[in-house]
């Protein structure tokens, strides 16, 4: 009787032992290197699944958006030394203030952003979308700003 109570103590296979990830963790921000490039088990529905390694497509991605959120900076200073309005209203005050400040803020907060995103990349918002598609819907999003922008400057250039 005292050997079967061990077993039963011992046998732990229906047990889940898996822990819930912090929301920094060290494996994310690159302080230790995992193996883990995709989802190891399937989990419940809207539990965030997180990697060790990215897909080179989603940092390049996360490159391509940074890029251009500095052309988006270097096209909107040139549109407003052509007479043109900031829009957005926090963006104008650090721009009155410092171009510095204005150019070195929307870098901080768009990385911040990409950051977040490429950690959480795999979080299921709903039905099929994760965050991964923010990433890609941001990239088109920025490429058409761009190409607005450019716009504005071609018809600038020809006043």
């Amino acid at each position: 009787m005292v050997m079967v109570n061990a077993v039963e103590i011992s046998n732990n296979r229906g047990q889940d032992r898996r822990q819930s990830m912090p929301f920094f963790c060290s494996f994310h921000l690159g302080l230790k290197t995992g193996r883990r490039v995709g989802e190891r088990r399937a989990t419940g529905r809207g539990e965030p699944v997180y990697v060790d390694c990215y897909a080179t497509h989603l940092m390049l991605c996360a490159i391509g958006i940074l890029f251009l959120s500095i052309a988006d900076a270097f096209f909107t200073l040139n549109i407003l030394a052509n007479g043109g309005e900031e829009l957005n209203w926090f963006m104008a005050i650090l721009i009155e203030d410092s171009v510095e400040k204005f150019v070195s803020f929307k870098l901080a907060l768009t990385s911040l952003a990409l950051l977040l995103l490429v950690i959480h990349h795999n979080v299921q918002l709903t039905g099929r979308m994760r965050v991964r598609h923010l990433k890609y819907m941001a990239l088109i999003g920025y490429s058409a700003l761009i190409g607005y922008e450019l716009h504005l400057l071609e018809l600038a250039a020809g006043y």
